[in-house]
């Protein structure tokens, strides 16, 4: 508790001694406050919790963005009004008189007649053809003799006509006419066999074929 001097000591007293109660009471008035602050309680202190937060994974990229088409130009028309164009006026007045028309002679010139133009005639590209061409060896030409006619003596003249396909071989052998049995067998496998030509031709191309040749079966002497 402060003292306090009484009223009549204060009243009396010397400037000193105001001054003196004065600063005692400043004195006591900064103890209290101090003591106040020291005895006044403190707020708890929360404890500080740590949280490990897992870092969040990016979301993953965007598809690529399908190209866009380029917009065509717009297309557009700009209406304009039509151009007047302003008509003449004719001239006041009568109109003036031609010549009679018992005066208008004719007038007659020399007439051009148009000379008719000659075309060229289309000109036609002639295919060329040409035939089979024998290239057989000469040791491979003569067929073998029928061993039964060579015994007999007889001879034979034989008209043939061949297949030939487009790669130059004799695909088949008939007779054109009579023939013996005997020889136009041995001449047909040794035609088929060992027989080659240079296979016909059109425009360049390789074609089949049929010719006619005349084979003789002749005794030597």
């Amino acid at each position: 508790m402060l003292a306090y001097a009484p009223r009549s000591t204060a009243r009396s007293g010397s400037p000193r001694t105001l001054l003196l109660v004065a600063a005692g009471h400043v004195v006591a008035l900064a103890l209290v406050l101090t003591a106040r602050s020291e005895f006044a309680p403190k707020a708890p202190i929360d404890p500080t919790d740590v949280i490990f937060v897992k870092p969040i994974k990016p979301p993953p990229p965007l598809p690529p963005a399908e190209p866009t088409q380029p917009r065509q130009p717009s297309q557009s028309t700009l209406d304009l009004p039509p151009r007047i164009v302003p008509t003449p006026t004719p001239p006041s007045g009568p109109l003036a008189e031609g010549p009679p028309v018992a005066s208008r002679d004719p007038v007659i010139g020399n007439a051009i007649e148009p000379t008719p133009l000659s075309l060229p005639e289309p000109v036609t590209l002639a295919i060329v053809r040409k035939a089979a061409r024998f290239i057989t060896p000469a040791d491979q030409v003569r067929p073998p003799y029928p061993a039964s006619k060579q015994r007999l003596g007889e001879e034979a003249s034989l008209r043939l006509s061949l297949a030939i396909d487009a790669r130059g071989r004799v695909t088949s052998v008939a007779s054109v006419g009579a023939a013996d049995p005997a020889f136009l067998e041995a001449a047909r496998r040794h035609i088929v066999r060992h027989w080659r030509y240079q296979p016909a031709s059109e425009g360049g191309s390789a074609i089949a074929s049929t010719i006619v040749v005349t084979l003789t079966f002749k005794l030597e002497e």
